[in-house]
């Protein structure tokens, strides 16, 4: 029975103390051994220690140490209890200023504003200090209005001091910001680091403006601490001024300011393509914080080194460059930084997004709807829909079924997979539809040519429209080729909606119009348009010009889209396709000529099947493959099964000076039908039975290779799904769900 005993004066003696406080003992020795618990978060030990005590030791300084300390623990039970107990054996309190204040503070910092107020209204005496901390509480829930209120009140009473000003900026925007800033001159209170510091703050969060008073600021401050320059590195960060928050960080360090965790924070956060920087300058310095934060040993902070993966990432540094960095911190990894690397391979590698995420789960770690959303865009450039339903299971079983950000990344998922029926499954199931949800929904319709049902769910929305649910539905619009269904909606657009149609939009319109021949009135259109024609509106005008063999438009078309975008092919691809479909081969060996000049490279084309549970890849020529023979057999016997059924190899765009017969086998060699002929050979391992092939591409399927996929899925009695870089394609009985429209 004594061991209990002998375990707790054990305890109390590692701080030096004795159990309890004896009758001898020195109210100052006493108030150090309060302090000393307090400042180390063992609360309740003090108090108790303190509720002990003879009545001699609960005087004005105790009680204020532990007002003190259950305000900045945020332990309101505490702190009501040791407030009765103060007005039960202390019955001078309520006219003793300097602890009513603690007890006010203490309310205040615990959000219950009302006691705060109400102490405050009932002291017979008021401080500087009883003001400021009531501002301070108001200040930190955000209510501006009533910091507004008390510091007009005070300025009647006491001259406002730097922590009131601070508290006050701290919850106001740019307008009332400014006022207060009138009053800090006048009053001479800029002078203060902590005014000025919040001045800059107050400057920074406002995206409206706010640089050129924050700089003034900054730079008439005669001394600046390193809150200073965070908080100047921030405003640039919000303003996405990157080159400028780089600057002031070389000047700092150059200056000898020395930095902390929210500087490397600050300008990291800053290295980011939307933020101004050249990709090449911001990936090298990032290379160098990254070296900083390994020399300061800042790169043990989660929070940096989280950072520095996600600026790797948006910079499109290399995954294993991230990889390396992520397996160096082993000891540190939360949540966060997992989500960080999951974010960071969803795009280049996902499959490796997806196999992170499985780690995570056998790390016994939470995944949260951040997380979520970053393995479901990861699953979401994969081939079927297999890795977003096991995601899918796990959202149900961690509870996140209900989230509406997760649901629409479900949505998403499940059409960039093939699987229409599941996206509207989700849709069709979730309590409540944000606007994300209906454009997802919309989009996916779009993705997969059904526009019809994007038009009916389109007037089943019950929020309003924002212009990137136009951008679906005139996308889906041209996948169907309903150009009249398009242009009322895009007129719709400003006249019932208040929407500016935007270069997305004529997009869009350009496309609609071109893919049904009316090439005209496109670049009718184009010319109406109130702002310049991108690339994209040019590949959109040149693409049906190739389509229609309308070469003089093609030209002029073609020669934008090279000029805008001189790496891009396809300028001179398409043209090059014209000349040939228009027998002009000359002209087409000198577009081929011309693209070798400027060294511009076609993409090659690569196609995607998934047979159990590898993927594999295809490239036209089939050389990259290991089983390239046993392919090459099988899809040689399915091309004479089709010749029997109506194929006719398209050769028109083949070059002229090479045999009929070599063309053809060009033609055969693409890489979707080599990952068809594969899919064949390992039917027993295919998904779904076997009943559905999907293969995903990375630029658009050829007209041959339309008609050779149509003509395979009635011979094989299977549905053919291929996904390529624009739409997808469901071939089933010699027919294909985009109606010839790609």
């Amino acid at each position: 029975m004594a061991r209990p005993c002998y375990i707790s004066i054990r305890r109390l003696s590692s701080y030096n103390l004795l159990p309890l406080p004896s009758t001898t003992q020195e109210p100052a020795d006493f108030l150090t051994k309060l302090r000393f618990l307090s400042s180390r978060g063992h609360l309740q030990e003090a108090l108790s220690l303190f509720y002990s005590a003879p009545s001699q030791f609960h005087y004005q300084q105790t009680y204020a140490t532990l007002f003190h300390a259950c305000a900045q623990q945020r332990q309101l039970n505490h702190g009501v209890k040791l407030h009765h107990f103060m007005l039960a054996h202390y019955p001078s309190c309520p006219h003793d200023v300097i602890l009513t204040n603690h007890v006010i503070n203490m309310y205040a910092k615990c959000g219950h504003l009302n006691f705060a107020n109400q102490l405050f209204d009932e002291m017979p005496e008021r401080n500087v200090v009883s003001w400021t901390v009531l501002i301070s509480g108001y200040a930190q829930c955000g209510m501006v209005e009533d910091c507004f209120r008390l510091l007009s009140g005070m300025l009647g009473e006491c001259r406002p001091n730097e922590y009131a000003f601070a508290s006050v900026l701290s919850s106001c925007g740019y307008g009332q910001g400014t006022q207060v800033h009138a009053l800090a001159l006048k009053m001479a209170m800029d002078a203060s680091v902590y005014v000025a510091n919040a001045l800059i703050t107050m400057y920074g969060k406002s995206h409206e403006g706010g640089k050129v008073e924050a700089l003034t600021v900054f730079e008439s401050m005669l001394f600046q601490n390193l809150v200073s320059w965070n908080s100047m590195m921030a405003g640039f960060q919000v303003w996405k001024l990157g080159l400028d928050a780089v600057r002031l960080f070389t000047k700092m360090h150059r200056d000898g300011v020395g930095f902390d965790r929210a500087t490397l924070l600050g300008v990291i956060s800053s290295l980011c393509p939307r933020n101004g920087i050249a990709v090449e300058s911001s990936l090298k310095f990032c290379l160098q914080l990254h070296c900083l934060a390994l020399k300061s040993g800042f790169i043990s902070e989660i929070e940096v080194a989280t950072a520095l993966v996600k600026a790797y990432s948006d910079l499109g540094g290399d995954v294993s460059d991230i990889y390396q960095l992520f397996l160096g911190l082993s000891s540190c990894q939360d949540i966060v930084l997992w989500t960080g690397m999951i974010t960071a391979f969803a795009e280049r590698d996902p499959v490796e997004a997806f196999f992170l995420f499985c780690q995570l789960l056998r790390e016994d770690l939470d995944p949260d709807w951040y997380t979520f959303s970053s393995v479901l865009k990861a699953c979401s450039g994969l081939v079927t829909e297999w890795c977003a339903l096991a995601v899918h299971s796990q959202v149900i079983k961690a509870g996140f079924d209900d989230d509406t950000v997760v649901n629409n990344a479900l949505i998403h998922a499940y059409a960039r997979c093939g699987s229409i029926a599941l996206s509207k499954q989700v849709f069709d199931e979730m309590a409540f539809h944000d606007l994300v949800s209906w454009n997802s929904m919309l989009k996916a319709y779009g993705l997969h040519g059904l526009a019809g049902e994007a038009l009916q769910l389109f007037s089943q929305m019950d929020v309003k429209p924002d212009p990137a649910t136009f951008v679906a539905l005139l996308s889906a619009c041209s996948h169907s080729g309903l150009v009249e269904e398009g242009i009322k909606i895009f007129d719709s657009m400003s006249e019932n909606h208040g929407i500016v149609p935007q270069l997305d939009h004529y997009a869009c319109m350009v496309d609609i119009l071109g893919r049904t021949g009316r090439t005209i009135e496109a670049k009718e259109l184009i010319n109406r348009m109130p702002m310049q024609p991108d690339s994209v509106i040019w590949s959109a005008l040149l693409g049906s010009c190739r389509k229609y063999g309308e070469t003089q438009l093609a030209k002029l078309a073609s020669a934008k889209l090279k000029e805008l975008d001189p790496e891009n092919s396809l300028g001179y691809v398409q043209m090059s396709n014209i000349y040939c479909s228009g027998g002009s081969f000359g002209e087409a060996g000198l577009i081929r000529k011309e693209m070798d000049g400027s060294r511009v490279r076609k993409e090659p084309g690569l196609s995607w099947i998934e047979i159990g549970n590898m993927v594999h890849e295809f490239a036209s020529g089939g050389r990259r493959h290991p089983q390239r023979e046993a392919i090459f057999t099988r899809l040689k016997a399915l091309v004479e099964q089709l010749r029997e059924i109506g194929y006719v190899p398209d050769t028109t765009l083949a070059l002229h000076d090479v045999e009929e017969e070599h063309k053809e086998e060009q033609l055969f060699h693409h890489s979707e039908k080599l990952a068809l002929a594969f899919a064949i050979m390992n039917e027993g391992s295919l998904h779904c039975g076997g009943h559905v092939i999907r293969i995903m591409k990375n630029v658009r399927i050829c007209v041959d290779c339309h008609n050779f996929m149509r003509l395979a899925s009635h011979l094989l009695k299977k549905e053919i799904i291929v996904r390529d870089s624009n739409r997808f394609h469901h071939f089933k009985n010699r027919e294909c769900s985009c109606r010839d429209y790609w």
